[in-house]
Protein backbone atom coordinates (compact mmCIF):
# COMPACT_ATOMS: atom_id res chain seq x y z
CA UNK A 1 0.00 0.00 0.00
CA UNK A 2 2.20 3.34 -1.54
CA UNK A 3 -0.17 5.22 0.82
CA UNK A 4 -2.44 5.43 3.66
CA UNK A 5 -3.86 9.03 3.64
CA UNK A 6 -7.17 10.39 3.01
CA UNK A 7 -8.12 11.96 0.34
CA UNK A 8 -5.69 15.03 -0.63
CA UNK A 9 -6.97 18.45 -1.24
CA UNK A 10 -10.12 18.12 1.07
CA UNK A 11 -8.24 19.28 4.06
CA UNK A 12 -7.15 22.31 2.30
CA UNK A 13 -11.03 22.58 1.09
CA UNK A 14 -12.00 22.49 4.88
CA UNK A 15 -8.96 24.87 5.35
CA UNK A 16 -10.47 27.35 2.27
CA UNK A 17 -14.13 26.63 2.75
CA UNK A 18 -15.17 24.96 5.72
CA UNK A 19 -14.42 27.59 8.31
CA UNK A 20 -10.81 26.24 9.29
CA UNK A 21 -8.41 29.17 8.45
CA UNK A 22 -5.07 27.90 9.66
CA UNK A 23 -2.98 30.67 8.42
CA UNK A 24 -4.89 33.41 11.33
CA UNK A 25 -4.27 30.65 13.72
CA UNK A 26 -1.38 28.57 12.83
CA UNK A 27 -0.89 25.25 14.80
CA UNK A 28 2.26 23.95 14.22
CA UNK A 29 1.18 20.14 15.17
CA UNK A 30 -1.10 17.29 13.54
CA UNK A 31 -1.25 13.70 14.71
CA UNK A 32 -3.32 11.61 12.87
CA UNK A 33 -5.21 7.57 12.98
CA UNK A 34 -5.70 5.91 10.18
CA UNK A 35 -7.43 2.92 9.64
CA UNK A 36 -8.04 0.66 6.43
CA UNK A 37 -10.00 -2.80 6.48
CA UNK A 38 -9.85 -4.81 3.51
CA UNK A 39 -11.40 -8.14 2.52
CA UNK A 40 -10.06 -9.91 -0.50
CA UNK A 41 -11.53 -13.09 -2.23
CA UNK A 42 -12.51 -12.38 -5.78
CA UNK A 43 -9.53 -14.06 -7.76
CA UNK A 44 -8.69 -12.70 -11.14
CA UNK A 45 -6.31 -13.83 -13.97
CA UNK A 46 -5.67 -10.35 -16.23
CA UNK A 47 -8.65 -8.66 -16.04
CA UNK A 48 -11.07 -12.12 -15.96
CA UNK A 49 -12.56 -12.96 -12.92
CA UNK A 50 -12.02 -16.65 -12.06
CA UNK A 51 -15.92 -17.63 -10.81
CA UNK A 52 -15.26 -21.25 -10.46
CA UNK A 53 -13.18 -20.32 -7.59
CA UNK A 54 -16.02 -19.38 -5.18
CA UNK A 55 -18.26 -21.81 -6.67
CA UNK A 56 -15.99 -24.55 -5.88
CA UNK A 57 -15.31 -23.10 -2.36
CA UNK A 58 -11.91 -22.67 -3.13
CA UNK A 59 -10.97 -18.91 -3.29
CA UNK A 60 -8.33 -17.62 -0.91
CA UNK A 61 -9.86 -14.88 1.59
CA UNK A 62 -7.56 -12.21 3.00
CA UNK A 63 -8.83 -9.64 5.70
CA UNK A 64 -6.91 -6.52 6.76
CA UNK A 65 -7.15 -4.01 9.50
CA UNK A 66 -3.98 -1.52 9.42
CA UNK A 67 -3.88 1.13 11.96
CA UNK A 68 -1.48 4.10 10.85
CA UNK A 69 -0.48 6.34 13.52
CA UNK A 70 0.75 9.66 11.75
CA UNK A 71 2.97 13.12 13.55
CA UNK A 72 3.73 16.02 11.09
CA UNK A 73 5.26 19.28 12.35
CA UNK A 74 4.70 22.40 10.39
CA UNK A 75 8.45 24.39 9.96
CA UNK A 76 7.24 27.57 7.72
CA UNK A 77 3.92 28.67 6.21
CA UNK A 78 5.87 26.57 3.01
CA UNK A 79 7.72 23.30 4.44
CA UNK A 80 6.62 20.55 7.36
CA UNK A 81 8.25 17.25 7.97
CA UNK A 82 6.49 14.11 8.75
CA UNK A 83 6.61 10.38 9.98
CA UNK A 84 4.26 7.58 10.41
CA UNK A 85 4.20 3.79 11.82
CA UNK A 86 1.67 1.43 10.28
CA UNK A 87 0.08 -1.60 12.66
CA UNK A 88 -1.19 -4.30 10.51
CA UNK A 89 -3.64 -7.38 11.77
CA UNK A 90 -4.49 -9.47 9.00
CA UNK A 91 -5.85 -13.06 8.14
CA UNK A 92 -5.28 -15.67 5.38
CA UNK A 93 -7.16 -19.41 4.72
CA UNK A 94 -4.54 -20.66 2.73
CA UNK A 95 -5.99 -23.80 1.13
CA UNK A 96 -2.67 -25.01 -0.21
CA UNK A 97 1.67 -25.03 -0.73
CA UNK A 98 0.92 -25.58 1.85
CA UNK A 99 -2.31 -25.70 3.39
CA UNK A 100 -3.30 -23.53 7.02
CA UNK A 101 -4.77 -20.43 8.47
CA UNK A 102 -2.15 -17.51 9.05
CA UNK A 103 -2.65 -14.53 10.70
CA UNK A 104 0.05 -11.60 10.90
CA UNK A 105 -0.23 -8.97 13.78
CA UNK A 106 3.17 -6.37 13.33
CA UNK A 107 4.31 -3.17 12.94
CA UNK A 108 5.04 -2.34 9.39
CA UNK A 109 7.31 -0.39 7.70
CA UNK A 110 7.99 3.22 9.33
CA UNK A 111 8.29 6.22 6.99
CA UNK A 112 9.67 9.75 7.64
CA UNK A 113 10.03 12.42 5.52
CA UNK A 114 8.57 15.67 4.80
CA UNK A 115 6.48 17.86 2.26
CA UNK A 116 6.45 21.41 0.48
CA UNK A 117 3.92 23.74 -1.18
CA UNK A 118 5.42 25.34 -4.60
CA UNK A 119 3.52 28.52 -3.47
CA UNK A 120 3.78 29.80 -0.42
CA UNK A 121 0.56 29.70 1.25
CA UNK A 122 -2.15 31.18 1.76
CA UNK A 123 -1.96 31.93 -2.41
CA UNK A 124 -4.18 34.42 -4.13
CA UNK A 125 -6.15 32.11 -6.32
CA UNK A 126 -6.44 29.22 -3.72
CA UNK A 127 -4.62 26.69 -6.12
CA UNK A 128 -1.39 24.99 -5.05
CA UNK A 129 0.71 22.12 -5.52
CA UNK A 130 2.55 20.22 -3.08
CA UNK A 131 5.72 17.90 -3.26
CA UNK A 132 6.95 15.35 -1.03
CA UNK A 133 9.80 12.68 -0.55
CA UNK A 134 9.84 9.85 2.47
CA UNK A 135 12.19 7.45 3.73
CA UNK A 136 10.23 3.82 3.89
CA UNK A 137 12.32 1.90 6.43
CA UNK A 138 12.22 -1.96 6.41
CA UNK A 139 10.90 -2.01 10.20
CA UNK A 140 8.15 -4.50 9.71
CA UNK A 141 8.38 -7.93 10.05
CA UNK A 142 8.32 -9.55 6.38
CA UNK A 143 9.23 -12.96 7.19
CA UNK A 144 6.12 -14.24 9.61
CA UNK A 145 5.17 -17.66 9.76
CA UNK A 146 1.88 -20.29 11.19
CA UNK A 147 1.28 -23.36 11.51
CA UNK A 148 0.72 -25.41 8.07
CA UNK A 149 -0.04 -28.86 6.63
CA UNK A 150 2.44 -30.33 4.03
CA UNK A 151 1.23 -31.95 0.84
CA UNK A 152 2.34 -35.39 3.14
CA UNK A 153 -0.31 -34.31 5.46
CA UNK A 154 2.71 -33.17 7.59
CA UNK A 155 2.39 -30.52 10.64
CA UNK A 156 5.02 -28.07 9.80
CA UNK A 157 5.72 -23.89 10.07
CA UNK A 158 5.52 -22.10 6.82
CA UNK A 159 6.18 -18.53 5.43
CA UNK A 160 2.96 -16.43 5.47
CA UNK A 161 1.71 -15.59 2.26
CA UNK A 162 3.40 -12.32 1.02
CA UNK A 163 0.08 -10.61 0.48
CA UNK A 164 0.40 -10.43 4.55
CA UNK A 165 3.32 -9.90 5.45
CA UNK A 166 3.49 -6.68 7.72
CA UNK A 167 7.16 -5.31 5.50
CA UNK A 168 8.78 -6.10 2.77
CA UNK A 169 12.56 -6.14 4.39
CA UNK A 170 13.39 -3.19 1.76
CA UNK A 171 14.47 0.25 2.70
CA UNK A 172 12.89 3.03 -0.23
CA UNK A 173 11.54 5.86 -0.97
CA UNK A 174 8.38 6.82 -1.87
CA UNK A 175 7.71 10.52 -3.69
CA UNK A 176 4.53 12.41 -3.62
CA UNK A 177 2.88 14.98 -5.41
CA UNK A 178 -0.69 16.67 -4.38
CA UNK A 179 -2.53 19.66 -6.42
CA UNK A 180 -5.42 21.28 -6.39
CA UNK A 181 -7.26 24.05 -8.48
CA UNK A 182 -10.40 25.99 -6.84
CA UNK A 183 -13.36 26.24 -9.28
CA UNK A 184 -16.62 27.92 -8.78
CA UNK A 185 -19.48 26.92 -6.32
CA UNK A 186 -16.54 27.10 -3.42
CA UNK A 187 -15.57 23.74 -4.99
CA UNK A 188 -12.08 21.90 -5.93
CA UNK A 189 -10.60 19.72 -8.33
CA UNK A 190 -7.50 17.44 -6.80
CA UNK A 191 -4.92 15.01 -7.79
CA UNK A 192 -2.24 13.01 -6.13
CA UNK A 193 0.25 10.75 -7.04
CA UNK A 194 2.66 8.61 -4.72
CA UNK A 195 5.16 6.20 -6.07
CA UNK A 196 7.22 3.92 -3.63
CA UNK A 197 11.01 3.20 -4.95
CA UNK A 198 12.05 -0.45 -3.65
CA UNK A 199 15.60 -1.18 -5.21
CA UNK A 200 16.44 -4.38 -3.54
CA UNK A 201 15.85 -6.79 -5.32
CA UNK A 202 14.48 -10.08 -3.23
CA UNK A 203 14.08 -10.43 0.75
CA UNK A 204 15.54 -14.16 1.02
CA UNK A 205 12.31 -15.46 2.25
CA UNK A 206 11.10 -18.43 1.02
CA UNK A 207 7.72 -18.59 -0.39
CA UNK A 208 7.88 -22.85 -0.38
CA UNK A 209 6.83 -22.48 -3.89
CA UNK A 210 8.56 -24.35 -6.39
CA UNK A 211 8.21 -22.73 -9.68
CA UNK A 212 11.42 -21.33 -11.14
CA UNK A 213 12.07 -17.55 -9.94
CA UNK A 214 9.45 -18.39 -7.50
CA UNK A 215 10.88 -19.63 -4.40
CA UNK A 216 11.87 -16.09 -2.80
CA UNK A 217 9.72 -13.24 -2.22
CA UNK A 218 10.48 -10.19 -4.43
CA UNK A 219 10.68 -6.61 -3.04
CA UNK A 220 8.34 -4.52 -4.60
CA UNK A 221 7.48 -0.98 -6.04
CA UNK A 222 3.87 0.68 -5.13
CA UNK A 223 1.88 3.44 -6.49
CA UNK A 224 -1.37 4.97 -6.07
CA UNK A 225 -3.13 7.79 -8.27
CA UNK A 226 -6.22 9.36 -6.95
CA UNK A 227 -8.43 12.52 -8.37
CA UNK A 228 -11.54 13.69 -8.08
CA UNK A 229 -13.93 17.27 -7.03
CA UNK A 230 -14.70 18.14 -3.93
CA UNK A 231 -17.43 20.53 -2.74
CA UNK A 232 -18.45 21.79 1.22
CA UNK A 233 -22.20 20.92 1.99
CA UNK A 234 -24.78 23.82 1.79
CA UNK A 235 -25.80 24.99 5.12
CA UNK A 236 -23.96 22.05 7.02
CA UNK A 237 -20.71 23.85 8.26
CA UNK A 238 -17.39 22.17 8.59
CA UNK A 239 -18.70 19.19 6.00
CA UNK A 240 -17.61 18.49 2.67
CA UNK A 241 -17.94 15.01 0.72
CA UNK A 242 -16.15 14.38 -2.52
CA UNK A 243 -16.02 12.05 -5.39
CA UNK A 244 -13.38 10.61 -7.71
CA UNK A 245 -11.40 8.09 -9.53
CA UNK A 246 -8.23 5.30 -7.33
CA UNK A 247 -5.58 3.69 -9.18
CA UNK A 248 -3.67 1.60 -7.08
CA UNK A 249 -0.90 -1.47 -7.91
CA UNK A 250 2.09 -3.08 -8.06
CA UNK A 251 4.14 -3.09 -11.41
CA UNK A 252 5.75 -5.90 -13.38
CA UNK A 253 9.17 -3.99 -13.07
CA UNK A 254 10.60 -2.13 -10.66
CA UNK A 255 11.85 1.37 -11.64
CA UNK A 256 15.32 0.87 -9.82
CA UNK A 257 16.60 -2.67 -9.25
CA UNK A 258 16.06 -6.28 -9.98
CA UNK A 259 12.50 -7.31 -10.35
CA UNK A 260 12.59 -11.26 -9.70
CA UNK A 261 11.03 -13.74 -7.42
CA UNK A 262 7.60 -14.20 -6.44
CA UNK A 263 5.20 -10.94 -6.79
CA UNK A 264 1.88 -10.45 -7.87
CA UNK A 265 1.49 -7.41 -10.13
CA UNK A 266 -1.49 -5.47 -11.20
CA UNK A 267 -3.92 -2.57 -10.05
CA UNK A 268 -6.96 -2.05 -9.42
CA UNK A 269 -9.25 1.16 -10.45
CA UNK A 270 -11.84 1.86 -7.85
CA UNK A 271 -14.28 5.00 -8.02
CA UNK A 272 -13.68 6.81 -4.91
CA UNK A 273 -16.76 8.54 -2.68
CA UNK A 274 -15.75 10.08 0.33
CA UNK A 275 -16.38 12.92 3.22
CA UNK A 276 -14.55 15.52 5.53
CA UNK A 277 -15.94 17.25 8.91
CA UNK A 278 -13.69 19.44 10.37
CA UNK A 279 -14.77 21.17 14.06
CA UNK A 280 -12.21 23.23 15.39
CA UNK A 281 -8.75 21.42 15.45
CA UNK A 282 -10.15 17.97 14.59
CA UNK A 283 -10.48 16.25 10.99
CA UNK A 284 -12.55 13.01 10.47
CA UNK A 285 -12.68 11.37 6.95
CA UNK A 286 -14.29 8.91 5.42
CA UNK A 287 -13.93 6.97 1.87
CA UNK A 288 -14.86 4.18 0.68
CA UNK A 289 -13.29 2.94 -2.53
CA UNK A 290 -15.28 0.73 -4.81
CA UNK A 291 -13.37 -1.66 -7.36
CA UNK A 292 -14.88 -1.11 -11.20
CA UNK A 293 -11.60 -2.87 -12.86
CA UNK A 294 -9.12 -5.53 -11.50
CA UNK A 295 -5.80 -6.67 -13.38
CA UNK A 296 -3.86 -9.33 -12.23
CA UNK A 297 -0.72 -9.01 -14.28
CA UNK A 298 1.72 -11.87 -16.05
CA UNK A 299 5.19 -10.88 -13.48
CA UNK A 300 9.01 -11.95 -14.48
CA UNK A 301 8.66 -15.27 -13.31
CA UNK A 302 5.38 -15.99 -15.04
CA UNK A 303 6.90 -15.06 -18.62
CA UNK A 304 10.12 -17.47 -17.66
CA UNK A 305 7.37 -19.92 -17.05
CA UNK A 306 5.11 -19.67 -19.48
CA UNK A 307 2.02 -18.71 -17.26
CA UNK A 308 -0.46 -16.84 -15.74
CA UNK A 309 -1.31 -16.27 -11.91
CA UNK A 310 -3.96 -15.04 -10.29
CA UNK A 311 -4.29 -12.33 -7.33
CA UNK A 312 -7.40 -12.21 -4.97
CA UNK A 313 -8.85 -8.40 -5.14
CA UNK A 314 -11.29 -6.64 -2.93
CA UNK A 315 -14.79 -5.28 -3.80
CA UNK A 316 -13.87 -2.42 -1.37
CA UNK A 317 -11.86 -0.38 0.99
CA UNK A 318 -13.33 1.21 4.17
CA UNK A 319 -10.71 4.00 5.04
CA UNK A 320 -11.35 6.11 8.29
CA UNK A 321 -8.83 8.66 9.65
CA UNK A 322 -8.84 11.45 12.33
CA UNK A 323 -6.63 13.83 12.85
CA UNK A 324 -6.03 16.87 15.40
CA UNK A 325 -3.90 19.93 15.12
CA UNK A 326 -2.06 21.81 17.93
Amino acid sequence: MAARQGTPGLGVLALNTCGRDEHRKPRLWTVGLGYRYQPSFRHYVGTVEQKQREVLGNQIRNIYHLLDFSIERQLTPRWSVAASVPLLFAHRNQLYNPRGQFTVNSIGDASIGGRAWIFKPPTESGDNISIGAFLKLPTGKYNATGHATAANGQPIIATADQSIQAGDGGTGVSLELQAFKRIPWRSEVYFTGTYLFNPRNTNGVSTFRTARGETVMSVTDQYLYRGGLGRPVPKIRGLAVSFGGRMEGVPVRDAIGGSAGFRRPGYAISIDPGFLYVRGPYMFSCNIPVAVERNRKKSVADYQNGRHGDAAFADYTLMFSLSRRF
